[in-house]
């Protein structure tokens, strides 16, 4: 049996405790490594003042976890510039906040070949290489360089953007080119897909099969969405063994006989977090008998510090809460609550449990993981309603959903009254469309199809 090699940009090293904190990559990925063994291969976390000395491994069961320190210049170069200030906010149609810098691309083409070196004497001829993300996108490139000849198949995680935003990226020809040297190239939607497809057909001169393999020049390539779930089974587990824990408890304690609309995402422009409460102030001042019946709490800890637009954000958000407090609050009741920090999985889960509505509305999102945790965590006696973005990933999928545009604050505000008002039984019907899909495809159906349709395409091409 062939063994698997997982490159991403960060790995879940086993340290003895439970992992109910790990959620969606990690999961999968650790889960397909147990069943095939193999090497699990990423950026340490850590970083030093002289070019790294190799990696670092830990070998637990069939499994071996390998760490790779960067230096300085390499993490603000590959990773907080061309990752997070070019492609990032590229890939999700923000060109206003795209930063484009030859240095910064030059160090991220440094890293990859960096851990093409690294990964390159490990590999074996049998071996599956499954390389993840934005961060590699030319991994498979280096590793051709290196005569590495293993079948090798990528996944996108965030959104592929139309031909008319990829245009604007120096060098986008180049990132193509790399990503036609993958075997297949996985996108969580088929919107996704079909802009991959209009590149290529248009821009790169290709052409395309109606099952998705892709000719340019000499180079074949099987394209195809696999929107990636979560482990449904065990998110109900934490849902029901949170229900009544303190923490829970304590919330819907302060809570009251008040419904709760509820907003879980990473501090991010992307995720629409500004839009949000600006429907949900609309959504007060519109429908003005929800006043005290209401009370929206959103999540929001942060991440990348380090990049002045998530500064900028954070201030923004706490800001529009102060406003919408201080225009709405009564002496007993605060209509917001916004807290910049994070919860465990199963926190969260508990959470979910009892929230009336589940208000996930991002600008653009790959498939965002809160809207199938907040279905998979209802339950069936009285189930929330998903309001959520057309322009998510989940969109595709979670047909029971109540879609709105994040760009139109008066259509959310009128969700969220919908939402409220929405009898039990159409509540019901529609979380249990959305539910079954999470059953019959979760985590582990995804990484199964992922590695599949690998090592398919690669036996036809006789890698």
């Amino acid at each position: 049996m062939s063994r698997l090699i997982v490159i991403s940009n960060r790995v879940m090293v086993p340290d003895g405790r439970r992992k109910d904190s790990a959620g969606g990559l990690a999961v999968a990925v650790q889960s397909a490594l147990e069943r095939m063994g193999g090497i699990w291969v990423g950026w340490s976390g850590q970083t030093v003042e002289t070019a790294p000395d190799g990696l670092h491994f830990k070998t637990v069961g069939n499994i071996t976890y390998a760490t790779l320190d960067l230096t300085e210049q390499d993490y603000d170069e590959y990773y907080n510039g061309y990752a997070n200030r070019s492609l990032w906010p590229l890939m999700h149609y923000r060109l206003d906040l795209t930063e484009f810098s030859r240095q910064n691309f030059s160090g991220y083409h440094r890293v990859n070949e960096l851990f093409a070196k690294q990964i390159a004497p490990l590999l074996e001829p049998d071996d599956i290489v499954w390389i993840h993300d934005y961060h590699f996108l030319p991994l498979a490139s280096e590793l051709r360089k290196l005569k590495c000849r293993q079948k090798m198949g990528f996944f996108l995680h965030i959104p592929w953007p139309a031909r008319e935003i990829l245009l604007a990226l120096p060098n986008h020809a180049e990132i193509v080119a790399a990503l036609l040297e993958f075997d297949v190239i996985g996108f969580q939607t088929r919107g996704d897909v079909l802009a991959f497809l209009d590149y290529v057909i248009r821009e790169a001169g290709g052409t395309a099969e109606p099952d998705g393999t892709v000719h340019v020049g000499r180079q074949k390539t099987k394209v195809k969405h696999f929107p990636i779930s979560i482990d449904t089974e065990d998110f109900i587990r934490l849902a029901n063994e949170a229900e009544n824990s303190t923490t829970v408890n304590r919330l819907m304690n302060s809570i009251g006989d008040r419904h709760l609309i509820l907003g879980v995402d990473r501090l991010d422009y992307s995720k629409g977090l500004l839009h949000r409460m600006q429907a949900f102030d609309l959504f007060l001042q519109t429908y003005p008998d929800h006043k005290r019946g209401v009370t929206f709490m959103q999540i929001a800890p942060p991440s990348r510090e380090g990049v002045p637009q998530y500064q900028e954000i954070r201030h923004e958000l706490e800001a529009e809460a102060g406003h919408i407090n201080g225009a709405h609050s009564e002496f007993d009741w605060i209509p917001v609550r916004y807290l910049n920090q994070g919860y465990s999985r199963k926190v969260l889960a508990g959470f979910y449990r009892h929230s009336r509505v589940g208000f996930v509305t991002p600008l653009r999102d790959g498939m965002n993981l809160v809207a199938k945790e907040f279905v998979a965590a209802q339950s069936f006696d009285d189930p929330g309603v998903l309001v959520l973005s057309r322009f998510a990933g989940a969109a595709e999928e979670m047909k029971g959903a109540l879609l709105v545009n994040p760009y139109d604050t008066e259509g959310m505000a009128q969700a969220l009254n919908q939402a409220i008002h929405m009898p039990l039984e159409e509540r019901r019907i529609r979380w249990g469309l959305m539910f079954d899909q999470l059953i019959a495809f979760d985590v582990h159906r995804w990484q199964q199809n992922c590695i599949a349709e690998i090592e398919k395409f690669s036996r036809a091409k006789g890698r």
